[in-house]
């Protein structure tokens, strides 16, 4: 971490991400009053962050069995020789695919998806057997989703 960015990301900032990462709808004037700071204060820091790429973007969290999308599973995928780009090809194309990560280890890949049924589930398994062998994970619950990340992380 550069000198300009380790002076950015003091109390203050790491307490400003704490707070978006809960709620990036929170108003400025509401976000200065949590942090001790103005309304124009806390902007002008937001602004900051997101011009140094520390916050990259914002988004709205789906209820997706509200949405008809009740299973999340994860499929790992080991490519069959040099199939990694097809792979990759077809993992982008998948609309089901929520997030794809390339991996260290035996696999090449780890996709989070999310499905109407165990049969959508097996079709979308399907497209994937002429490339590599999968491995597939259903998540029967989710304990707590992604954490929000913080300070303490370093210490």
């Amino acid at each position: 971490m550069n000198n300009q960015l380790q002076k950015l990301l003091d109390e203050t900032s790491w307490q400003i991400l704490a707070i978006l990462q809960e709620n990036a709808r929170i108003p400025f004037k509401e976000l200065g009053e949590q942090v001790g700071l103005s309304a124009p204060a806390v902007a002008e820091r937001v602004r900051r962050l997101e011009e140094a790429e520390v916050i990259t973007r914002y988004s709205a969290e789906l209820d997706l069995e509200k949405l008809g999308l009740p299973i999340v599973a994860f499929i790992t995928l080991k490519s069959f020789g040099h199939n990694c780009s097809e792979v990759r090809s077809l993992l982008h194309k998948c609309p089901e695919v929520r997030g794809c990560y390339r991996v260290t280890g035996s696999d090449h890949y780890l996709a989070k998806v999310s499905v109407t049924s165990v049969s959508h589930l097996e079709q979308l398994v399907d497209r994937f057997i002429p490339y590599a062998n999968v491995t597939t994970s259903i998540v029967l619950s989710t304990p707590f989703t992604e954490r929000a990340i913080n300070n303490d992380i370093f210490q």
